[in-house]
């Protein structure tokens, strides 16, 4: 029998009780540069300066088989003249959607100062030189356990696990630059990039990028 002062908490009221847009933003940009690329890492170091904690941490967007979509939190890794680079297992979901189909978004925010970055458009691969720097500059560990884990199957026995990466770790230091045939560093070449900052009175402000058929970017101011 339920306690008759048992209730339910009002889920909408806390939720929406949580502070939101709380950061300092800086002043809109006064310049914007011809490609979004430069923008990007403008905003990217004053992030880095302003305290942000992870600024390179962004979530990535695919689409299954199923045309179910699919997203995960990863590391930026560079950015380039081609695009935004980021790396993983050839044999991990986002590895095989990409595969299937090679659209794909990522998404930065940054809390502290009040701003997203979004970009979108199609991934290609690195060659063999990109893929194995990227995987020779990872620590050991992380080398070893990219090279184990069959990432995202159910995992019944930890001791294999463990095992696993333990023969990982050895195999990796009897060849310091071994690289594991599965790993991939993947630029996403962008269509369009969109800069936000936050308002706290919802006055939003908006700019996008995108490219036109001539491959030439194009700027807009969007409504918030």
């Amino acid at each position: 029998m339920v306690d008759a002062d048992f209730s339910l908490p009002d889920v909408r009221t806390w939720i929406r009780g949580i502070p939101a847009l709380t950061g300092t933003p800086p002043p809109a940009p006064e310049h914007f540069p011809e490609k979004p690329g430069e923008l990007f890492l403008d905003w990217l170091r004053a992030a880095v300066a302003f305290g942000v904690v992870e600024p390179h941490v962004c979530a990535l967007a695919t689409v299954d088989s199923d045309g179910m979509p699919d997203s995960r939190f990863l590391i930026l890794k560079d950015v380039t003249e081609g695009g935004f680079w980021f790396s993983g297992s050839a044999a991990s979901p986002k590895g095989i959607e990409l595969k299937e189909n090679p659209r794909a978004s990522l998404a930065f925010y940054w809390r502290e100062t009040g701003q997203q970055v979004r970009i979108r458009g199609l991934v290609r691969e690195g060659d063999d030189a990109l893929r194995s720097r990227d995987f020779v500059e990872r620590s050991v560990t992380a080398r070893a356990v990219a090279t184990a884990s069959k990432q995202s199957e159910v995992l019944e026995d930890l001791g294999a696990y463990d095992a696993a990466v333990a023969a990982a770790e050895a195999r990796i230091s009897d060849d310091p630059g071994f690289v594991s045939e599965d790993w991939r560093a993947w630029c996403l070449e962008p269509e369009s990039v969109e800069f936000w900052q936050a308002d706290s009175g919802r006055r939003h402000q908006r700019w996008l990028y995108r490219r036109g058929s001539d491959r030439a970017w194009t700027r807009a101011v969007l409504w918030p």
